[in-house]
Protein backbone atom coordinates (compact mmCIF):
# COMPACT_ATOMS: atom_id res chain seq x y z
CA UNK A 1 0.00 0.00 0.00
CA UNK A 2 1.21 3.35 -0.95
CA UNK A 3 0.82 6.07 1.29
CA UNK A 4 0.53 9.85 0.68
CA UNK A 5 3.52 11.21 1.61
CA UNK A 6 5.27 8.54 -0.80
CA UNK A 7 2.88 8.19 -3.52
CA UNK A 8 4.40 9.89 -6.87
CA UNK A 9 3.07 12.82 -8.48
CA UNK A 10 2.35 12.70 -12.30
CA UNK A 11 1.56 16.11 -14.14
CA UNK A 12 -0.80 15.77 -17.10
CA UNK A 13 -0.01 18.12 -20.04
CA UNK A 14 -3.34 18.94 -21.14
CA UNK A 15 -4.00 19.64 -25.02
CA UNK A 16 -5.26 22.43 -26.71
CA UNK A 17 -8.20 20.58 -27.64
CA UNK A 18 -9.26 19.42 -24.67
CA UNK A 19 -9.06 22.64 -23.22
CA UNK A 20 -11.12 24.22 -25.68
CA UNK A 21 -13.71 21.33 -24.92
CA UNK A 22 -13.27 22.03 -21.03
CA UNK A 23 -14.16 25.81 -21.71
CA UNK A 24 -17.24 25.08 -23.74
CA UNK A 25 -18.95 22.64 -21.32
CA UNK A 26 -18.69 25.67 -18.63
CA UNK A 27 -20.21 28.27 -20.96
CA UNK A 28 -23.86 25.63 -20.79
CA UNK A 29 -26.57 27.09 -19.24
CA UNK A 30 -28.76 25.15 -16.88
CA UNK A 31 -31.77 25.48 -18.17
CA UNK A 32 -34.15 23.56 -15.65
CA UNK A 33 -32.61 23.09 -12.18
CA UNK A 34 -35.49 20.77 -10.77
CA UNK A 35 -34.29 18.58 -13.32
CA UNK A 36 -30.46 18.18 -12.23
CA UNK A 37 -31.92 18.60 -8.89
CA UNK A 38 -33.92 15.21 -10.17
CA UNK A 39 -31.19 13.51 -11.41
CA UNK A 40 -29.23 13.95 -8.53
CA UNK A 41 -32.08 12.70 -6.53
CA UNK A 42 -32.38 9.62 -8.34
CA UNK A 43 -28.49 8.85 -7.54
CA UNK A 44 -29.11 9.35 -3.86
CA UNK A 45 -32.26 7.24 -3.88
CA UNK A 46 -30.15 4.15 -5.61
CA UNK A 47 -27.58 4.18 -3.27
CA UNK A 48 -29.95 4.33 0.09
CA UNK A 49 -32.30 1.43 -1.73
CA UNK A 50 -29.41 -0.46 -2.34
CA UNK A 51 -28.12 0.08 1.31
CA UNK A 52 -31.50 -1.46 2.85
CA UNK A 53 -32.63 -3.31 0.47
CA UNK A 54 -29.18 -5.59 -0.87
CA UNK A 55 -29.88 -4.11 -4.61
CA UNK A 56 -32.54 -2.29 -6.03
CA UNK A 57 -35.59 -3.90 -7.88
CA UNK A 58 -37.40 -1.22 -9.19
CA UNK A 59 -37.90 0.49 -12.58
CA UNK A 60 -39.83 3.32 -12.26
CA UNK A 61 -40.84 5.97 -10.26
CA UNK A 62 -43.76 4.59 -8.49
CA UNK A 63 -41.72 1.75 -7.53
CA UNK A 64 -39.25 3.68 -5.83
CA UNK A 65 -41.84 5.78 -3.64
CA UNK A 66 -43.13 2.12 -2.47
CA UNK A 67 -39.67 1.45 -1.50
CA UNK A 68 -38.86 3.81 0.01
CA UNK A 69 -42.10 3.94 1.81
CA UNK A 70 -41.65 0.60 3.29
CA UNK A 71 -38.44 1.41 4.48
CA UNK A 72 -39.40 3.77 6.79
CA UNK A 73 -41.46 1.01 8.24
CA UNK A 74 -38.30 -0.79 9.11
CA UNK A 75 -36.12 -0.29 12.23
CA UNK A 76 -33.29 2.07 11.18
CA UNK A 77 -31.75 5.02 12.40
CA UNK A 78 -33.47 8.55 12.71
CA UNK A 79 -30.80 10.21 10.09
CA UNK A 80 -31.85 7.18 7.88
CA UNK A 81 -35.32 8.15 8.34
CA UNK A 82 -34.91 12.10 7.91
CA UNK A 83 -32.83 11.40 4.69
CA UNK A 84 -35.39 9.03 2.83
CA UNK A 85 -38.40 11.44 4.43
CA UNK A 86 -36.41 14.45 1.94
CA UNK A 87 -36.01 11.88 -0.90
CA UNK A 88 -39.46 11.46 -1.05
CA UNK A 89 -40.18 15.22 -0.74
CA UNK A 90 -37.95 15.63 -4.25
CA UNK A 91 -39.39 12.62 -5.47
CA UNK A 92 -42.82 14.02 -5.97
CA UNK A 93 -41.72 17.55 -6.84
CA UNK A 94 -39.57 15.32 -9.39
CA UNK A 95 -42.72 13.19 -10.48
CA UNK A 96 -44.92 16.66 -10.98
CA UNK A 97 -42.31 17.78 -13.48
CA UNK A 98 -42.37 15.03 -15.24
CA UNK A 99 -45.98 15.11 -15.92
CA UNK A 100 -46.36 18.15 -16.81
CA UNK A 101 -43.61 17.64 -19.48
CA UNK A 102 -45.53 15.02 -20.77
CA UNK A 103 -49.04 16.13 -20.66
CA UNK A 104 -51.03 14.84 -23.42
CA UNK A 105 -52.08 17.31 -26.03
CA UNK A 106 -53.47 15.90 -28.68
CA UNK A 107 -57.26 15.35 -29.43
CA UNK A 108 -59.61 16.44 -26.74
CA UNK A 109 -63.27 14.56 -26.14
CA UNK A 110 -66.14 16.23 -24.77
CA UNK A 111 -68.26 14.42 -22.35
CA UNK A 112 -71.53 15.34 -20.66
CA UNK A 113 -73.33 14.18 -17.63
CA UNK A 114 -76.93 14.88 -17.04
CA UNK A 115 -77.96 13.53 -13.38
CA UNK A 116 -79.99 13.99 -10.47
CA UNK A 117 -77.33 14.23 -7.01
CA UNK A 118 -79.99 11.71 -5.38
CA UNK A 119 -80.40 9.50 -8.50
CA UNK A 120 -78.81 5.80 -7.44
CA UNK A 121 -78.13 5.36 -11.11
CA UNK A 122 -76.64 8.74 -11.70
CA UNK A 123 -74.02 8.29 -9.17
CA UNK A 124 -72.81 5.09 -10.56
CA UNK A 125 -71.86 6.84 -13.40
CA UNK A 126 -70.15 9.56 -11.61
CA UNK A 127 -67.94 7.48 -9.27
CA UNK A 128 -67.41 5.29 -12.11
CA UNK A 129 -65.99 8.27 -14.26
CA UNK A 130 -64.05 9.69 -11.96
CA UNK A 131 -60.73 7.79 -12.34
CA UNK A 132 -61.17 8.31 -16.00
CA UNK A 133 -61.15 11.78 -15.29
CA UNK A 134 -57.93 11.57 -13.10
CA UNK A 135 -56.17 9.75 -15.59
CA UNK A 136 -57.15 11.67 -18.88
CA UNK A 137 -56.81 14.96 -17.07
CA UNK A 138 -57.13 17.63 -19.34
CA UNK A 139 -57.71 15.68 -22.80
CA UNK A 140 -61.29 15.58 -21.55
CA UNK A 141 -64.02 18.41 -21.45
CA UNK A 142 -66.58 17.22 -18.66
CA UNK A 143 -69.45 18.99 -17.65
CA UNK A 144 -71.71 17.98 -14.78
CA UNK A 145 -75.44 19.52 -15.30
CA UNK A 146 -78.64 18.71 -13.06
CA UNK A 147 -82.22 17.34 -14.05
CA UNK A 148 -84.98 19.12 -12.07
CA UNK A 149 -87.53 21.60 -12.72
CA UNK A 150 -87.49 25.41 -13.10
CA UNK A 151 -91.37 26.46 -11.03
CA UNK A 152 -89.88 29.99 -11.00
CA UNK A 153 -88.77 32.19 -8.34
CA UNK A 154 -85.92 30.22 -7.47
CA UNK A 155 -88.74 27.35 -6.62
CA UNK A 156 -87.46 23.45 -8.29
CA UNK A 157 -89.04 20.45 -7.93
CA UNK A 158 -87.27 17.56 -8.39
CA UNK A 159 -87.90 13.99 -8.45
CA UNK A 160 -85.92 12.91 -4.78
CA UNK A 161 -87.78 15.67 -3.02
CA UNK A 162 -86.21 18.86 -1.50
CA UNK A 163 -82.65 17.34 -0.45
CA UNK A 164 -82.23 16.52 -3.78
CA UNK A 165 -82.52 20.06 -4.87
CA UNK A 166 -79.99 21.36 -2.31
CA UNK A 167 -78.10 18.57 -3.08
CA UNK A 168 -77.92 19.61 -7.01
CA UNK A 169 -77.14 23.33 -5.83
CA UNK A 170 -74.20 22.64 -3.67
CA UNK A 171 -72.39 20.76 -6.55
CA UNK A 172 -72.98 23.51 -8.62
CA UNK A 173 -71.81 25.83 -5.99
CA UNK A 174 -68.65 23.62 -5.77
CA UNK A 175 -67.88 23.39 -9.63
CA UNK A 176 -67.95 26.98 -9.60
CA UNK A 177 -65.57 27.74 -7.12
CA UNK A 178 -63.71 24.40 -7.49
CA UNK A 179 -63.70 23.40 -10.49
CA UNK A 180 -60.27 21.05 -10.39
CA UNK A 181 -61.85 19.16 -7.37
CA UNK A 182 -65.63 19.18 -7.05
CA UNK A 183 -65.98 15.77 -8.52
CA UNK A 184 -63.91 14.35 -5.27
CA UNK A 185 -66.48 16.31 -2.57
CA UNK A 186 -69.41 14.71 -5.16
CA UNK A 187 -67.68 11.37 -4.94
CA UNK A 188 -67.61 11.46 -1.20
CA UNK A 189 -71.39 12.91 -0.91
CA UNK A 190 -72.54 9.79 -3.12
CA UNK A 191 -71.17 7.45 -0.05
CA UNK A 192 -74.01 8.22 1.81
CA UNK A 193 -76.65 9.32 -1.01
CA UNK A 194 -79.15 9.43 1.96
CA UNK A 195 -77.16 12.48 3.71
CA UNK A 196 -77.28 14.35 0.52
CA UNK A 197 -77.27 18.05 1.42
CA UNK A 198 -76.16 17.57 4.80
CA UNK A 199 -72.62 15.70 4.38
CA UNK A 200 -71.41 18.57 1.71
CA UNK A 201 -69.47 20.67 4.40
CA UNK A 202 -67.30 17.31 5.86
CA UNK A 203 -66.69 16.09 2.20
CA UNK A 204 -65.17 19.63 1.05
CA UNK A 205 -63.17 20.29 3.93
CA UNK A 206 -62.12 16.39 3.33
CA UNK A 207 -60.78 17.10 0.05
CA UNK A 208 -59.73 20.58 0.45
CA UNK A 209 -62.59 22.71 -1.33
CA UNK A 210 -63.39 26.21 -0.41
CA UNK A 211 -65.94 25.99 2.08
CA UNK A 212 -67.07 29.40 2.57
CA UNK A 213 -67.19 30.91 -0.94
CA UNK A 214 -69.23 27.12 -1.64
CA UNK A 215 -71.38 28.09 1.43
CA UNK A 216 -72.34 31.37 0.59
CA UNK A 217 -73.19 30.14 -3.12
CA UNK A 218 -74.95 27.60 -1.53
CA UNK A 219 -77.15 29.32 1.38
CA UNK A 220 -77.63 33.02 -1.38
CA UNK A 221 -79.08 33.54 -4.80
CA UNK A 222 -76.03 32.67 -6.57
CA UNK A 223 -76.70 28.56 -6.20
CA UNK A 224 -80.36 29.14 -7.38
CA UNK A 225 -79.40 31.13 -10.10
CA UNK A 226 -76.86 28.20 -10.57
CA UNK A 227 -79.14 25.66 -11.20
CA UNK A 228 -81.86 27.42 -13.22
CA UNK A 229 -78.50 27.95 -15.87
CA UNK A 230 -78.21 24.20 -14.95
CA UNK A 231 -81.30 23.19 -15.55
CA UNK A 232 -81.94 24.96 -19.08
CA UNK A 233 -79.18 23.24 -20.16
CA UNK A 234 -80.55 19.88 -19.41
CA UNK A 235 -83.71 20.99 -21.26
CA UNK A 236 -82.01 22.15 -24.03
CA UNK A 237 -80.90 18.18 -24.67
CA UNK A 238 -83.76 16.60 -23.38
CA UNK A 239 -82.45 15.44 -21.08
CA UNK A 240 -85.36 14.05 -18.78
CA UNK A 241 -83.24 10.80 -17.00
CA UNK A 242 -80.80 10.53 -14.79
CA UNK A 243 -78.19 9.96 -15.90
CA UNK A 244 -78.40 11.42 -19.67
CA UNK A 245 -74.58 11.13 -21.49
CA UNK A 246 -73.35 12.72 -24.44
CA UNK A 247 -70.13 11.85 -25.71
CA UNK A 248 -69.04 14.60 -27.94
CA UNK A 249 -72.57 15.68 -29.04
CA UNK A 250 -74.00 12.29 -29.25
CA UNK A 251 -76.25 10.20 -26.83
CA UNK A 252 -73.92 7.45 -24.92
CA UNK A 253 -75.23 4.39 -24.40
CA UNK A 254 -72.31 2.22 -23.20
CA UNK A 255 -71.07 1.10 -20.64
CA UNK A 256 -71.51 2.71 -17.11
CA UNK A 257 -68.43 1.03 -15.32
CA UNK A 258 -64.96 3.12 -15.12
CA UNK A 259 -63.70 0.95 -17.82
CA UNK A 260 -65.88 1.11 -20.65
CA UNK A 261 -66.14 4.86 -20.13
CA UNK A 262 -61.87 4.93 -20.30
CA UNK A 263 -62.61 2.52 -23.59
CA UNK A 264 -65.56 5.04 -25.52
CA UNK A 265 -63.43 7.60 -24.34
CA UNK A 266 -60.08 6.47 -25.44
CA UNK A 267 -61.92 6.21 -29.09
CA UNK A 268 -61.99 9.18 -29.72
CA UNK A 269 -58.30 10.22 -28.17
CA UNK A 270 -56.06 8.96 -30.59
CA UNK A 271 -52.46 8.03 -28.71
CA UNK A 272 -53.08 9.18 -25.35
CA UNK A 273 -50.52 7.32 -23.44
CA UNK A 274 -53.30 6.41 -20.80
CA UNK A 275 -55.01 4.58 -23.48
CA UNK A 276 -52.36 2.70 -24.60
CA UNK A 277 -51.97 0.99 -20.98
CA UNK A 278 -55.64 -0.67 -21.62
CA UNK A 279 -55.99 -4.46 -21.89
CA UNK A 280 -57.71 -5.65 -24.41
CA UNK A 281 -61.15 -6.76 -24.37
CA UNK A 282 -62.11 -10.26 -23.42
CA UNK A 283 -64.32 -11.90 -25.31
CA UNK A 284 -68.08 -13.01 -24.87
CA UNK A 285 -70.17 -14.87 -26.48
CA UNK A 286 -74.14 -13.62 -27.73
CA UNK A 287 -76.37 -15.91 -29.39
CA UNK A 288 -79.73 -14.01 -30.31
CA UNK A 289 -83.38 -15.52 -31.60
CA UNK A 290 -85.72 -13.10 -33.24
CA UNK A 291 -88.50 -13.82 -35.59
CA UNK A 292 -89.13 -11.99 -38.70
CA UNK A 293 -93.23 -12.73 -38.26
CA UNK A 294 -92.95 -10.36 -35.33
CA UNK A 295 -93.25 -6.71 -35.47
CA UNK A 296 -92.88 -5.45 -31.83
CA UNK A 297 -89.40 -7.43 -32.09
CA UNK A 298 -87.99 -3.79 -34.06
CA UNK A 299 -87.71 -2.32 -30.50
CA UNK A 300 -84.82 -4.42 -30.12
CA UNK A 301 -83.37 -3.82 -32.97
CA UNK A 302 -80.72 -1.43 -31.32
CA UNK A 303 -79.92 -3.55 -28.03
CA UNK A 304 -77.08 -5.53 -30.34
CA UNK A 305 -75.65 -2.54 -30.49
CA UNK A 306 -75.58 -1.46 -27.08
CA UNK A 307 -74.53 -4.73 -25.84
CA UNK A 308 -71.43 -3.59 -27.73
CA UNK A 309 -70.75 -0.89 -26.48
CA UNK A 310 -70.57 -3.01 -22.95
CA UNK A 311 -69.02 -5.49 -24.14
CA UNK A 312 -65.74 -5.02 -26.45
CA UNK A 313 -65.44 -7.80 -27.34
CA UNK A 314 -68.75 -9.27 -28.20
CA UNK A 315 -69.39 -12.18 -30.82
CA UNK A 316 -72.73 -12.15 -31.87
CA UNK A 317 -75.15 -15.01 -33.79
CA UNK A 318 -77.90 -14.50 -34.97
CA UNK A 319 -80.55 -16.54 -35.69
CA UNK A 320 -84.31 -16.08 -36.69
CA UNK A 321 -87.42 -18.92 -35.03
CA UNK A 322 -88.14 -20.28 -38.53
CA UNK A 323 -83.65 -21.09 -38.14
CA UNK A 324 -83.25 -25.01 -37.57
CA UNK A 325 -80.33 -24.09 -35.16
CA UNK A 326 -83.13 -21.32 -33.37
CA UNK A 327 -85.96 -23.30 -33.40
CA UNK A 328 -84.04 -26.08 -31.86
CA UNK A 329 -82.26 -23.71 -29.48
CA UNK A 330 -85.76 -22.05 -28.21
CA UNK A 331 -87.24 -25.83 -28.06
CA UNK A 332 -84.26 -27.19 -26.11
CA UNK A 333 -84.53 -24.41 -23.56
CA UNK A 334 -88.26 -24.26 -23.37
CA UNK A 335 -88.18 -20.88 -23.89
CA UNK A 336 -91.65 -19.24 -24.23
CA UNK A 337 -91.01 -15.39 -25.45
CA UNK A 338 -88.71 -14.07 -27.95
CA UNK A 339 -86.58 -12.29 -29.07
CA UNK A 340 -84.29 -13.76 -26.76
CA UNK A 341 -80.41 -12.88 -26.04
CA UNK A 342 -78.44 -15.55 -24.46
CA UNK A 343 -74.85 -15.45 -22.91
CA UNK A 344 -72.25 -18.22 -22.56
CA UNK A 345 -70.24 -18.25 -19.09
CA UNK A 346 -68.01 -16.28 -20.85
CA UNK A 347 -69.98 -13.30 -19.94
CA UNK A 348 -69.07 -13.42 -16.51
CA UNK A 349 -65.15 -12.55 -17.96
CA UNK A 350 -66.46 -9.41 -19.60
CA UNK A 351 -66.30 -5.97 -18.69
CA UNK A 352 -69.56 -5.00 -18.63
CA UNK A 353 -70.48 -7.86 -16.54
CA UNK A 354 -71.72 -5.91 -13.56
CA UNK A 355 -73.90 -3.61 -15.74
CA UNK A 356 -76.12 -6.61 -16.85
CA UNK A 357 -75.76 -9.00 -13.98
CA UNK A 358 -79.23 -8.19 -12.02
CA UNK A 359 -80.66 -8.77 -15.59
CA UNK A 360 -79.48 -12.30 -16.02
CA UNK A 361 -81.29 -15.02 -15.63
CA UNK A 362 -79.71 -18.66 -16.21
CA UNK A 363 -81.94 -21.19 -18.78
CA UNK A 364 -80.01 -23.97 -19.09
CA UNK A 365 -76.10 -23.70 -19.96
CA UNK A 366 -77.05 -19.90 -20.54
CA UNK A 367 -77.77 -16.60 -19.28
CA UNK A 368 -81.10 -15.19 -20.84
CA UNK A 369 -80.91 -11.17 -21.10
CA UNK A 370 -84.32 -9.85 -19.05
CA UNK A 371 -85.52 -7.62 -21.71
CA UNK A 372 -89.48 -7.49 -21.43
CA UNK A 373 -90.09 -9.67 -24.74
CA UNK A 374 -93.43 -11.34 -24.76
CA UNK A 375 -93.75 -12.13 -28.56
CA UNK A 376 -94.63 -15.97 -28.14
CA UNK A 377 -93.82 -17.09 -31.67
CA UNK A 378 -96.38 -20.15 -31.52
CA UNK A 379 -99.26 -18.23 -30.32
CA UNK A 380 -101.39 -16.47 -32.66
CA UNK A 381 -100.99 -13.08 -34.05
CA UNK A 382 -103.49 -11.04 -32.98
CA UNK A 383 -103.63 -8.02 -35.78
CA UNK A 384 -102.34 -9.85 -39.30
CA UNK A 385 -105.66 -11.56 -40.81
CA UNK A 386 -104.10 -14.94 -40.75
CA UNK A 387 -104.00 -18.36 -38.82
CA UNK A 388 -100.71 -18.57 -37.36
CA UNK A 389 -98.56 -21.18 -36.15
CA UNK A 390 -101.05 -22.53 -33.75
CA UNK A 391 -103.06 -23.80 -36.49
CA UNK A 392 -106.28 -23.74 -34.92
CA UNK A 393 -108.40 -22.22 -37.25
CA UNK A 394 -109.20 -19.08 -35.11
CA UNK A 395 -108.21 -15.79 -36.67
CA UNK A 396 -107.08 -12.93 -34.55
CA UNK A 397 -109.32 -11.87 -31.64
CA UNK A 398 -111.80 -14.99 -32.36
CA UNK A 399 -108.72 -16.99 -31.12
CA UNK A 400 -108.75 -16.92 -27.15
CA UNK A 401 -105.17 -16.24 -26.84
CA UNK A 402 -105.88 -12.67 -28.00
CA UNK A 403 -108.58 -11.68 -25.62
CA UNK A 404 -105.88 -10.04 -23.28
CA UNK A 405 -104.12 -8.29 -26.14
CA UNK A 406 -104.81 -4.53 -26.22
CA UNK A 407 -106.48 -4.69 -29.85
CA UNK A 408 -109.00 -7.03 -28.63
CA UNK A 409 -109.53 -5.76 -24.74
CA UNK A 410 -112.82 -4.20 -23.87
CA UNK A 411 -113.21 -1.32 -23.74
CA UNK A 412 -114.19 0.16 -19.91
CA UNK A 413 -114.81 3.85 -19.72
CA UNK A 414 -113.41 6.50 -16.82
CA UNK A 415 -110.66 3.96 -15.96
CA UNK A 416 -107.42 4.12 -15.43
CA UNK A 417 -104.95 1.06 -14.34
CA UNK A 418 -101.28 1.96 -13.43
CA UNK A 419 -98.27 -0.63 -13.53
CA UNK A 420 -95.49 -0.19 -10.83
CA UNK A 421 -92.64 -1.67 -9.05
CA UNK A 422 -93.30 -0.53 -5.71
CA UNK A 423 -89.80 1.05 -5.12
CA UNK A 424 -89.14 2.39 -8.43
CA UNK A 425 -88.54 6.21 -7.71
CA UNK A 426 -90.72 6.81 -11.38
CA UNK A 427 -93.69 4.96 -10.25
CA UNK A 428 -93.44 6.24 -7.13
CA UNK A 429 -93.90 9.33 -8.03
CA UNK A 430 -96.59 8.13 -10.28
CA UNK A 431 -98.78 7.21 -7.51
CA UNK A 432 -98.20 10.75 -6.02
CA UNK A 433 -99.72 12.38 -9.58
CA UNK A 434 -102.62 9.23 -9.42
CA UNK A 435 -103.73 10.45 -6.05
CA UNK A 436 -103.87 13.98 -7.14
CA UNK A 437 -105.94 12.99 -10.82
CA UNK A 438 -108.42 10.59 -8.31
CA UNK A 439 -108.91 13.76 -5.84
CA UNK A 440 -109.96 15.54 -9.50
CA UNK A 441 -112.69 13.13 -11.23
CA UNK A 442 -115.45 12.09 -9.05
CA UNK A 443 -116.54 8.99 -11.05
CA UNK A 444 -113.00 7.35 -12.15
CA UNK A 445 -112.13 3.79 -11.10
CA UNK A 446 -108.60 3.49 -10.76
CA UNK A 447 -106.35 0.38 -10.37
CA UNK A 448 -103.21 -0.32 -9.51
CA UNK A 449 -100.71 -3.57 -10.82
CA UNK A 450 -97.35 -4.86 -10.19
CA UNK A 451 -94.36 -5.81 -12.65
CA UNK A 452 -92.34 -8.83 -11.70
CA UNK A 453 -91.47 -12.00 -12.77
CA UNK A 454 -91.87 -15.19 -11.16
CA UNK A 455 -88.63 -17.15 -10.90
CA UNK A 456 -88.18 -20.86 -9.30
CA UNK A 457 -90.50 -21.28 -6.13
CA UNK A 458 -90.20 -17.36 -5.75
CA UNK A 459 -90.45 -13.77 -7.35
CA UNK A 460 -87.97 -11.45 -9.16
CA UNK A 461 -88.24 -7.83 -8.82
CA UNK A 462 -85.82 -5.34 -10.66
CA UNK A 463 -84.99 -3.72 -6.74
CA UNK A 464 -84.99 -6.67 -5.17
CA UNK A 465 -86.59 -8.90 -2.62
CA UNK A 466 -87.66 -6.13 -0.39
CA UNK A 467 -89.53 -5.33 -3.35
CA UNK A 468 -91.29 -8.19 -4.24
CA UNK A 469 -92.43 -8.32 -0.43
CA UNK A 470 -93.76 -4.80 -0.55
CA UNK A 471 -95.59 -5.42 -3.62
CA UNK A 472 -97.27 -8.66 -1.63
CA UNK A 473 -98.05 -6.46 1.82
CA UNK A 474 -99.39 -3.89 -0.58
CA UNK A 475 -101.79 -6.46 -2.12
CA UNK A 476 -102.41 -7.89 1.08
CA UNK A 477 -103.83 -4.58 2.33
CA UNK A 478 -106.27 -4.51 -0.45
CA UNK A 479 -107.85 -7.68 0.51
CA UNK A 480 -107.98 -6.95 3.85
CA UNK A 481 -108.15 -3.04 3.99
CA UNK A 482 -109.58 -2.00 0.99
CA UNK A 483 -110.76 1.76 2.16
CA UNK A 484 -107.41 2.22 3.23
CA UNK A 485 -105.14 0.40 0.44
CA UNK A 486 -104.42 3.37 -1.48
CA UNK A 487 -103.59 5.88 1.63
CA UNK A 488 -101.01 2.94 2.73
CA UNK A 489 -99.27 3.10 -0.61
CA UNK A 490 -99.66 6.36 -1.15
CA UNK A 491 -97.94 7.07 2.25
CA UNK A 492 -95.19 4.16 1.33
CA UNK A 493 -94.40 6.17 -1.81
CA UNK A 494 -93.40 9.26 0.02
CA UNK A 495 -91.98 7.90 2.72
CA UNK A 496 -90.17 5.27 1.27
CA UNK A 497 -89.87 1.52 0.79
CA UNK A 498 -86.26 0.39 1.40
CA UNK A 499 -84.64 -0.07 4.72
CA UNK A 500 -88.13 1.51 6.56
CA UNK A 501 -90.67 -0.60 8.27
CA UNK A 502 -93.78 -0.99 6.33
CA UNK A 503 -96.17 -1.43 9.57
CA UNK A 504 -95.20 2.31 10.31
CA UNK A 505 -98.01 3.26 6.78
CA UNK A 506 -99.81 0.79 8.29
CA UNK A 507 -100.54 2.02 11.81
CA UNK A 508 -100.84 5.53 10.38
CA UNK A 509 -103.43 4.40 8.26
CA UNK A 510 -105.64 2.17 10.57
CA UNK A 511 -104.09 -0.76 8.83
CA UNK A 512 -105.16 -4.56 10.53
CA UNK A 513 -100.87 -5.18 10.71
CA UNK A 514 -102.18 -8.99 11.76
CA UNK A 515 -104.21 -9.90 9.13
CA UNK A 516 -101.92 -8.35 6.83
CA UNK A 517 -98.69 -10.68 8.00
CA UNK A 518 -100.82 -13.61 8.27
CA UNK A 519 -101.95 -13.09 4.61
CA UNK A 520 -97.67 -12.21 3.80
CA UNK A 521 -96.40 -15.10 5.80
CA UNK A 522 -98.96 -17.85 4.10
CA UNK A 523 -99.60 -19.11 0.71
CA UNK A 524 -102.00 -16.33 0.35
CA UNK A 525 -100.00 -13.15 -0.37
CA UNK A 526 -98.16 -15.14 -3.17
CA UNK A 527 -100.94 -16.05 -5.12
CA UNK A 528 -102.20 -12.86 -5.09
CA UNK A 529 -98.94 -11.83 -6.46
CA UNK A 530 -98.70 -14.50 -8.87
CA UNK A 531 -102.20 -13.40 -9.95
CA UNK A 532 -101.84 -9.49 -10.14
CA UNK A 533 -98.39 -9.80 -12.34
CA UNK A 534 -100.21 -11.66 -15.12
CA UNK A 535 -101.83 -8.95 -16.10
CA UNK A 536 -98.94 -6.75 -16.92
CA UNK A 537 -97.58 -9.69 -18.13
CA UNK A 538 -100.37 -10.28 -20.67
CA UNK A 539 -100.70 -6.69 -21.87
CA UNK A 540 -96.34 -7.00 -22.11
CA UNK A 541 -95.37 -3.99 -19.56
CA UNK A 542 -92.23 -3.96 -18.27
CA UNK A 543 -91.80 -0.51 -17.29
CA UNK A 544 -92.39 1.44 -14.43
CA UNK A 545 -94.37 3.36 -14.76
CA UNK A 546 -96.91 2.28 -17.53
CA UNK A 547 -100.55 3.82 -17.77
CA UNK A 548 -103.46 2.23 -18.87
CA UNK A 549 -106.72 4.03 -20.00
CA UNK A 550 -110.00 2.52 -20.29
CA UNK A 551 -108.43 -0.99 -20.42
CA UNK A 552 -106.94 -0.23 -24.03
CA UNK A 553 -104.91 2.82 -24.48
CA UNK A 554 -101.47 2.79 -22.58
CA UNK A 555 -98.97 5.64 -22.40
CA UNK A 556 -96.29 6.69 -19.86
CA UNK A 557 -95.74 9.52 -17.26
CA UNK A 558 -94.90 10.53 -14.08
CA UNK A 559 -97.01 13.93 -12.98
CA UNK A 560 -100.90 14.95 -12.81
CA UNK A 561 -101.15 16.71 -15.77
CA UNK A 562 -99.76 14.15 -18.03
CA UNK A 563 -101.97 11.75 -16.54
CA UNK A 564 -105.21 14.19 -17.20
CA UNK A 565 -104.70 14.57 -20.27
CA UNK A 566 -104.07 11.21 -21.48
CA UNK A 567 -107.31 10.61 -19.50
CA UNK A 568 -109.41 12.86 -20.94
CA UNK A 569 -108.29 11.81 -24.41
CA UNK A 570 -110.59 9.31 -24.22
CA UNK A 571 -113.03 10.08 -21.62
CA UNK A 572 -115.38 13.88 -21.69
CA UNK A 573 -115.83 14.66 -18.54
CA UNK A 574 -115.83 17.87 -16.34
CA UNK A 575 -113.30 17.76 -14.45
CA UNK A 576 -110.76 17.72 -17.29
CA UNK A 577 -111.01 21.50 -17.57
CA UNK A 578 -109.00 21.65 -13.90
CA UNK A 579 -105.02 22.35 -14.36
CA UNK A 580 -103.01 19.95 -12.46
CA UNK A 581 -99.67 20.40 -11.12
CA UNK A 582 -96.37 19.27 -13.84
CA UNK A 583 -96.56 19.28 -17.68
CA UNK A 584 -94.20 18.91 -20.49
CA UNK A 585 -91.06 19.99 -18.25
CA UNK A 586 -91.36 17.48 -15.54
CA UNK A 587 -88.66 15.32 -15.80
CA UNK A 588 -89.95 11.47 -16.83
CA UNK A 589 -88.48 7.96 -16.93
CA UNK A 590 -89.21 4.41 -15.97
CA UNK A 591 -87.20 1.10 -14.09
CA UNK A 592 -87.10 -1.59 -15.89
Amino acid sequence: MVSKKSRPIKKVKRSKTKKTAHKTKQKVKVENPVMWKFLSLILGLLVIVSIYTNGFKFSTLDNVEVSLNQLLTRDISEEAKNSIKEALSYLAEAKTLIQKSTRYSGEKVKLDFYVMSQCPYGTQVEDAIKPVLDKLGDSVEFSLNFISTDLGDSNFQSLHGESETKGNIVQLCAIKYNPDKYMNMVVCMNKDTRAIPNNWEQCAQDNDLNVDKIKTCYEGDEGKNLLSESVKKSESVNARGSPTMYLNGQLYSGGRDTLSFMRALCENLGEHPECEKLPEPAKVNLIVINDKKCKECQQYSGLTNQLKGLFQGLQVKEYDFEDEEGRNLFDDLSLQYLPVFLFDETVKEGEGYQNVQRYLEQVGEYYSLRVGASFNPLAEICDNNEDDRDNDGLIDCNDDECKDNLICREKLDNNLQLFIMSDCPYGRKAVEALKEVKENFDNLEFEIHYIASEQGDGFNSLHGQYEVDEDIIQLCVLKNNPEQWFDYVYCRSTKGVKGISWKDCAEENNIDITAVQQCFDSEEGADLLREDIKIAQSLKFSASPTWLVNNKYRFSGIDAETVKTNLCKYNKLEECDTKLSGGTNVPSGSCG
